[in-house]
């Protein structure tokens, strides 16, 4: 009986140094594995590569949407339909780079009544400009209910000469503004009754500017920041927004004092107010762009190797500036609201 007692003791001392040895080696093991991604990650010539599958994808794609434009006095609706699809292509490139390569998630601070009409209705979404990253957070959530190939926004006018992003949405029928509301009053009304037959459901992503700080809305914010359960995210319905341009502006205006009260309980409490939703991240963001790295960058690392085993010094050079150039074209926009392009005006 001791023998066997002893021996059971012994086993199950070696069974829980072996869990422990595994346990160590698998925590080391991912340790490992998060080590050398965040050096991947870092390294140049990777983001290089990351940016030319973008930026020649784009192209593709841009060139694609051209071919569509013979569609549209045929079939309008599936020139729409066809071109969201090659949006999504795009979009979803960066999007995939918030989700998968950042790890950043985006929380929605609302109810499960208001998320459950995600995807099933046209949105105008009013939202915050507060970070250059905003609007890639918007796409995030677009593409996590199913809308980001069809998804909208009102647009600076400028940004149409912009390669990939300007032609993209040229052919998506975006609204582009001048910021001068005589000239912008018609093509806005009409860009928006134009789109009222989109096919599929939409959201119109729309970033007005917050309200400037005064002591009177600075007290108003400040109740409404007081007023626990206010979600960051509400629903309105169209009947509740007043058909009056004035009205209208003054319930916008109010809107933001609310956001902008938010705004403020989260840089002091760390949170916003209300129940929280995370929608779960969907894996084709991750697929499309697997999908465009194999196809474009199989030939481009093939005539790599041939380049470097030449040992040609001038072919060498000539293709990193061809790598380089090629992605610099996704830097190219509107110089709009730069100081020095405002002391040029």
């Amino acid at each position: 009986m001791l023998n066997q007692g002893a021996v059971m003791i012994f086993t199950g001392v070696c069974g829980a140094l072996v869990v422990m040895a595994v346990a160590y080696y698998a925590y080391w093991t991912v340790l490992l594995i998060m080590g050398v991604l965040a050096w991947l990650k870092s390294q140049f010539i990777l983001q290089l590569l990351i940016g030319f599958v973008f930026v020649v994808s784009g192209l593709i794609i841009n060139f694609t949407q051209l071919l569509t434009c013979v569609l549209w006095p045929v079939d309008k609706q599936l020139y729409r339909r066809i071109n969201t699809r090659l949006s999504y292509s795009l979009w979803s490139q960066l999007v995939m780079l918030l989700e998968w390569w950042s790890g950043t998630d985006c929380t929605l601070y609302t109810d499960q009544a208001t998320v459950d009409k995600f995807g099933t209705e046209h949105v105008i979404i009013i939202l915050n400009h507060n970070f250059e990253v905003d609007f890639l957070c918007g796409w995030t959530m677009c593409e996590r209910y199913g809308v980001l190939g069809s998804s909208k926004v009102l647009a600076k006018h400028e940004l149409l000469k912009v390669p990939l992003i300007g032609w993209t949405w040229y052919f998506l029928e975006i609204v582009f503004c001048k910021r001068r509301w005589e000239e912008d009053r018609e093509t806005v009304f009409s860009g928006l009754n134009r789109l009222r037959d989109y096919p599929e459901c939409m959201w119109f992503l729309l970033y007005c500017e917050g309200t400037r700080f005064t002591e009177k809305k600075h007290q108003i914010s400040m109740e409404v920041a007081e007023s626990k359960g206010l979600p960051k995210l509400k629903r309105f319905s169209v009947e509740e927004i007043p058909d009056d341009e004035k009205e209208c502006a003054d319930w916008l205006h109010k809107l933001y004092q609310e956001k902008d009260a938010l705004q403020e309980h989260y840089e002091k409490e760390g949170t916003y107010p209300g129940p929280t939703i995370i929608p779960k991240r969907r894996v084709w963001t991750l697929l499309n762009f697997l999908f465009w790295a194999t196809l474009l960058l199989s030939p481009l690392i093939s005539f790599a190797w041939d380049v470097f085993v030449s040992g040609s010094p001038l072919l060498i050079i000539g293709f990193m500036i061809f790598l380089i150039f090629v992605t610099e074209v996704k830097k190219t926009g509107s110089s709009y609201g730069n100081v020095e392009a405002k002391k040029q005006n």
